[in-house]
């Protein structure tokens, strides 16, 4: 974030290039989801363009652990896809994930959700992210930045709309 930016506040001149998610449910969780922005964009070459409330938000998938919060951000970066994603990887590592069972819990988690130079398909990266439009832990949190980008068609605020969002709350300062 450029200093004095607030959470959702756009970066005059600045143009969207990917949109990334994140999430934690292990130790300081709101802490992880600041340190992992930082590592982020500690080269230089990923600014953040926009960056949604923290969520505090149910699991989704194995439903015995932790509460998470989710965040999202809209970056400015000349990084391809797969160069975005081995960053976004060496952020997990270098904080100390565990890649252990699917959907369990993780300090950190981030996930490239769209790339401006469009869809990908390949064995480690998939663009547009195929789950986004099921997640309302994903959703919440997109739609603080990107309410009218399409996904299959609709905007993120129509998906939001028509998901169950039970358990998807804002988190104010104090709660963090």
């Amino acid at each position: 974030m450029v200093a004095g930016q607030t959470p959702g506040e756009r970066v005059p001149g600045e143009s969207l290039d990917a949109i990334l998610a994140l999430g934690s449910n292990v130790g300081d969780k709101a802490a992880n989801i600041a340190r992992a922005i930082t590592m982020l964009c500690a080269a230089g070459d990923i600014r953040i363009v926009k960056r949604s409330r923290d969520y505090k938000t149910p699991p989704w998938g194995v439903l015995d652990q932790d509460w998470f919060v989710n965040a999202c951000i809209s970056i400015a970066t000349k990084l391809a896809p797969h160069e975005l994603l081995r960053r976004c990887q060496q952020v997990e590592n270098r904080m100390g994930r565990v890649r252990g069972k699917r959907w369990g819990p993780r300090i950190i988690d981030v996930d490239i959700l769209v790339h401006r130079t469009g869809p990908v398909a390949s064995a480690d990266l998939t663009l547009p992210h195929p789950r986004i439009t099921e997640r309302a832990f994903v959703l919440a949190p997109l739609a603080d930045i990107a309410p009218d980008l399409e996904l299959n068609g609709r905007r993120v605020r129509d998906w939001l709309e028509d998901i169950d969002q039970a358990g998807v709350t804002p988190m104010a300062p104090q709660d963090k």
